[in-house]
């Protein structure tokens, strides 16, 4: 059990330098708190699972995206199958952080656009949630297996498809 030790430390290093990825990827892909800490376990356990195989050579945070995201999806369609009910989403149900101070107007904005991101298709939404985050095109690419150029067209048509439906929510 030593060899595990010295693993075990990094791994766990590695997570407190890395781990609002696992939030952000948990908070886009589940309804509620407790569905949080549901698909964060998960998250972890597939990343514990995974380490051994994971590659000093590439970036900590691109390889855990990568699996945070596989997890958050194959979850997320467990869950939409025939038979299990889905909840829309509630803002209520969800701890968004809001600045203090800011315009009602902004908040509800940001609300919209939070709701128009959860109904997302969810390859979308781990678009926006990587794009939100500041990945460069090329990190979203390797994270999630497409080209740069893709990643580019997608953003750009998903950019405008929210801005035309938060446009019409006004």
């Amino acid at each position: 059990m030593k060899t595990l030790e010295p693993a075990k430390a990094k791994f766990e290093n590695l997570l407190e330098q890395h781990g609002g990825i696992v939030r952000k990827v948990a908070f886009g892909y589940a309804r509620n708190e407790n569905d949080r800490r549901d698909l964060t376990q998960d998250i972890l356990l597939q990343l514990w699972k995974a380490y051994p195989r994971y590659s000093p050579e590439r970036p900590f945070s691109t390889w855990m995206y990568r699996i945070a995201l596989n997890v958050a999806i194959s979850s997320f369609r467990k869950q939409s199958r025939p038979g299990r009910e889905l909840v829309p989403f509630d803002e209520s149900t969800h701890d968004v952080p809001h600045e203090s101070g800011g315009s009602s107007e902004m908040e509800e904005r940001i609300a919209t656009l939070h709701q128009l991101i959860s109904e997302s298709h969810p390859l979308d939404r781990a678009l926006l949630l990587l794009y939100l985050d500041d990945c460069s095109y090329r990190q979203i690419a390797v994270v999630l297996g497409l080209s740069e150029t893709n990643v580019g067209t997608k953003l750009d048509r998903l950019k405008q498809d929210l801005g035309k439906k938060l446009t019409d929510k006004e």
